[in-house]
C-alpha cells in the first residue's frame, strides 16, 4: 500500500541556517493523508537513533494537526521525521530543515502509490 518514502527538501530548506534561528524546531504535523497516524518520530539527521514516539498513547487522525515542540534548544538544523500509519505503514522524510520549517502536512498520492510531504 504505501511505500517508505525518502525525501530530501529542495536547496532552500537543506541551506544552514543563521545562528539566530538556532532552536526553533518547533513545527506543526497536519494529517491530511486519508489514514490515521499512530506513531510520530523526530531525530536529528546526524544521529541513526529516532527516540521516543511523541504520539504517545495518542493518535493523529486524518485531518487533525500535532505541534511537535523541542523542549532544550539545539544548533541542530537537519532533522528526520518518521510517521507510522495504524496499518502498520512507515513513511519518511529526510533532512527536513527544522530552523526554516514551521508545517509540516502529509498527504497520500494515490496516483504514486506513496506518501507526500510538504514543509512551509
Amino acid at each position: 500500500m504505501r511505500r517508505l518514502l525518502l525525501t530530501a527538501l529542495v536547496a532552500a530548506c537543506l541551506s544552514p541556517a543563521a545562528a539566530q534561528a538556532q532552536g526553533r524546531q518547533d513545527f506543526s504535523m497536519i494529517n491530511r493523508s486519508g489514514y490515521q497516524i499512530d506513531q510520530i518520530y523526530v531525530g536529528p539527521s546526524s544521529s541513526p537513533n529516532w527516540g521516543s514516539d511523541l504520539l504517545g498513547s495518542n493518535v493523529l487522525r486524518n485531518g487533525q494537526t500535532f505541534n511537535v515542540t523541542f523542549p532544550n534548544r539545539s544548533p541542530e538544523c537537519l532533522w528526520d521525521i518518521k510517521v507510522v500509519y495504524n496499518d502498520g505503514d512507515q513513511s519518511e522524510l529526510r533532512q527536513a530543515n527544522l530552523c526554516r520549517i514551521s508545517r509540516i502536512t502529509i498527504h497520500w498520492d494515490r496516483n504514486r502509490n506513496d506518501s507526500r510531504f510538504v514543509a512551509e
